[in-house]
This record gives structure tokens, C-alpha cells and sequence, in this order.
């Protein structure tokens, strides 16, 4: 049965990728896959998930009724239920975050942001965006980073094909960008809870392979990136507002400081960083409830939070829930963990696991791959392995479109194909991703 699981997960996986050539939607696909996965799996769970892999206290816990079949109880209660609170709590997180970074644009507070950036240069204003992004997602996290700077971009550029290799590279920038840092990516998280990592020692170890990440791709690109971007007009969908430059500037310090919050608050109370978002919103909400009493009535019905929800792309976040769905159900049969110490028997170095383990979370999620390699090794903390790995895990889902939750977001935004990005991105993510492990083992070397 995992064989016929793996065939259905491959299946999917290429009908998403080939999404407009058999013209069905990638969210259909994601979600049949996740279903169908979890559904083979329960069929087949005696042989799946043996008594030696149930936890002893699940077993202990067990009622009279559940004794009977405990792998199947187990499969519900202690692996579904809680990779569904687990995917929860993503999708809250990016639906808040893409309704706070609407909100924000519908009062035109990004419009103070984008009329000061001045230079129509193509090669000058990626350089630009893809820094701020870097750094932005540093404190931020890549996900919330990358739904802002596309939000930006889109007001920027006319050019959809430009649109689109500028959503690429911010993609790249967004994970470069989170991986040296322990809240930019949820995988430098997990090794920082672990206590793999420091707080300042993966900064100083990891900041210089990021860097090298990106700024490598970029000078790739700008041999090729010619000419200056047309002006971008208002487009004829959007409804004319009457909004005040103070409703403006309010709206967008409240939305960055409301995006900044999160992570303090999951810091300050270890809460998961949905709940800090959804605070965000609420309060930003409250706000332009209280700021609509000064607007006319056909601006207040185009700002209001009711109006901005229907502009939020639900499809994105069913694809979501569908692609992280086909991979627990790898995760919790063991498939990933099984790929993870036939690594270690196979390939035996530290360094090439770490990358093989950075460019196959291009393809599954790099989170049980990251939690599969922390249980495979006893390593002291900070050790240079945990470092790579805190890279590698960050940045090589840049390889794909759908191997980040940065590039999810982004291919659910402006609908970028999976081929496109294949032939257009991700050779520059690949070159950035190799060039970040080369500066990383010279600097182990040198320093």
C-alpha cells in the first residue's frame, strides 16, 4: 500500500505541475491527493504503522474500545488531529497575513511606499526589492514578506512577465532572507527549540552563505534584465476612493507594526505565531472600522474588511491545505524518515546530507525532513551540521515553486505557472543555493 501512496503522491504532484496543460486547477489536485493519501493509509494502517511504532503512553491511554485496533486510533488521534492543528495554524497565519497586507493596500497605504520608489531601472529596482526582502523577511518570516513585497511589486510593474520574474526572485530573497535568522524560517525555528542552534550563532555562521544565496542569482540576472519598466496605470477594475494621506500613513504603520508583532508575541509567549496574526488583524480591523466614519460611503464599501475578504484567493489556501496534507500523510507513514537514515547509511557525510536534505524539501515539506534529521543525530549544539542544515532546509525549496510556503504564496498570488518557474527561476535559486554552501564551507575553513 505505500507503494501505491508514493504513485498517487507522484500522480499529483505532476498534475499540479503540469496545471495549465491538462487544465485543472492545482488546488483540486492538491486536495484530492491529500485525501486519497490519508485514505490509503487508514485502509492499510495495520501494516503501516506496526504496535512497535505506537507510542507506549497512547497505548497505556487506550480505552477498551480503542485497544482493539490502536494503530487506527492512533492514526486519528495522534498523528491527523494533530498534523490538522499543525496545517491550522498555517493557513489562519496566511490568512491573516494576506487579509492584513489587503487591507493595508486597500486604504493605498503601500502607494506611500511604492510613489517614492523612483527609478523605472529593471536591473536597479530588482536589486532594491529583492534586499528589502531579505532583510524584511529576516524579522518577519519569509511567508508574510513574500505576500507583502508581491503586493508592492504588482503596483510596480505592468509587464506581467517582468511581474512574474520579479516574484520569482523575491521568493529567493524571502528564504535567503529567513534562513539566518531563528524566526524567519519555520525551520530554523524548530533546530532553535531544539536547542540545535543560537540565536547569534546561526546569524554569524549562516548570514554570509545567505547573502551569497541571493546576491549570486541577482548578478546572474542583471546581464540578462535590460531596459526600464513602463509606468503602471491604475487598473480599470479598481474603484476610485476619496482616502486622506493621514488614513493612508495610519494604515500602513498599523499593518507593519501589526506584521512585526508576530513574532515578538510568539517570542514573549510561545504561543504559535497564528494566534499573534489574528490578533493583529483584529486590532487592524477595529482600526478601519473606527477610520470608516471619516470616509464617504462608496470609499468605506471598498476599504471595509468585508469587502477586502472577498479579495483574498481562497483557492491558494485550499492548495494549501491539500499539498501539506499529501505530505504529513509521507511524514507519519514513515517515508521521510525512512529517506532520511538511508541518507545516513548511503551517503554518510554530514555536509552532502544536509544539501541533498536542503534540495529535497524542493519537493516535500522541509519541516518533517528537518524533524527527521534532528531525531537522526546526537550533535552538539551549534555544530557546524545543524548550521548547514538550518540553511540548506531554508533555501533550497527556492529549486521549486511549491517546495517553500514563500513560493506557494507566490504562485497562488499572481498564478505562476510550475513550468515557467522550472525553466525561468529556479536555475538562478539553484546557482544562489550551491554558491551559499560553497562561501558556508569556506568560511568554516577559513575562520
Amino acid at each position: 500500500m505505500l507503494a501505491v501512496i508514493l504513485v498517487v503522491f507522484v500522480i499529483g504532484y505532476l498534475a499540479i505541475a503540469l496545471e495549465h496543460q491538462i487544465h485543472i486547477n492545482k488546488a483540486a489536485s492538491a486536495l484530492l491527493v491529500g485525501a486519497i493519501c490519508w485514505a490509503l493509509y487508514a485502509i492499510d494502517v495495520s501494516n503501516l504503522l506496526p504496535m512497535d511504532r505506537v507510542p507506549v503512553w497512547f497505548a497505556d491511554e487506550a480505552s477498551k474500545e480503542q485497544i482493539e485496533n490502536i494503530p487506527q486510533h492512533f492514526l486519528i488521534e495522534g498523528q491527523l488531529l494533530g498534523l490538522t492543528g499543525e496545517i491550522a495554524g498555517i493557513l489562519f497565519f496566511l490568512m491573516g497575513a494576506m487579509t492584513i497586507v489587503e487591507l493595508v493596500d486597500a486604504h493605498e497605504g503601500f502607494a506611500l511606499v511604492t510613489n517614492r520608489i523612483r527609478s523605472r531601472n529593471k536591473v536597479k529596482l530588482l536589486w532594491i526589492v529583492c534586499w528589502i526582502t531579505f532583510f524584511l523577511s529576516a524579522v518577519l518570516d519569509n511567508l508574510t514578506t513574500t505576500i507583502v513585497m508581491i503586493s508592492l511589486i504588482s503596483r510596480l510593474i505592468k509587464d506581467r512577465e517582468t511581474r512574474l520574474l520579479f516574484a520569482g526572485f523575491v521568493v529567493i530573497a524571502a528564504n535567503a532572507g529567513g534562513a539566518w535568522t531563528v524566526i524567519g524560517d519555520v525551520t530554523t525555528t524548530m533546530l532553535w527549540i531544539k536547542h540545535k542552534i543560537g540565536i547569534v550563532d546561526v546569524m554569524k555562521d549562516v548570514f554570509a552563505a545567505s547573502v551569497a544565496c541571493l546576491t549570486v542569482p541577482l548578478i546572474g540576472i542583471s546581464y540578462f534584465l535590460k531596459g526600464d519598466l513602463e509606468p503602471v496605470s491604475h487598473r480599470g477594475n479598481e474603484i476610485e476612493k476619496d482616502i486622506k494621506p493621514w488614513q493612508q500613513r495610519l494604515m500602513l504603520f498599523a499593518g507593519i507594526c501589526g506584521l512585526l508583532f508576530v513574532p515578538a508575541f510568539k517570542a514573549y509567549t510561545h504561543l504559535p505565531p497564528f494566534i499573534g496574526m489574528i490578533l493583529s488583524l483584529g486590532c487592524l480591523w477595529v482600526l478601519s472600522e473606527l477610520i470608516s466614519h471619516t470616509m464617504d460611503d462608496k470609499t468605506k464599501s471598498s476599504t471595509g474588511v468585508l469587502a477586502v475578504l472577498k479579495r483574498v484567493d481562497m483557492s491558494s489556501i485550499l492548495f494549501f491545505l491539500g499539498i501539506l496534507l499529501a505530505v504529513g500523510s509521507l511524514g507519519k507513514t514513515g517515508t521521510l524518515q525512512n529517506l532520511a537514515e538511508w541518507l545516513d547509511r548511503t551517503v554518510g557525510n554530514h555536509e552532502l546530507i544536509a544539501t541533498i536534505i536542503g534540495l529535497v524539501s524542493a519537493v516535500v515539506d522541509n519541516v518533517p525532513l528537518v524533524a527527521a534529521g534532528i531525531e537522526m543525530y546526537e550533535l552538539p549544539q551549534n555544530d557546524r551540521f545543524w548550521m548547514l542544515l538550518a540553511y540548506c532546509a531554508g533555501t533550497g525549496g527556492s529549486c521549486l515553486i511549491i517546495g517553500s510556503a514563500a513560493g506557494v504564496a507566490a504562485m497562488g498570488i499572481e498564478k505562476i505557472n510550475f513550468i515557467w518557474y522550472l525553466r525561468k527561476i529556479a536555475p538562478w535559486a539553484l546557482l544562489g543555493y550551491i554558491a551559499g554552501i560553497v562561501v558556508f564551507l569556506l568560511q568554516e575553513r577559513l575562520i
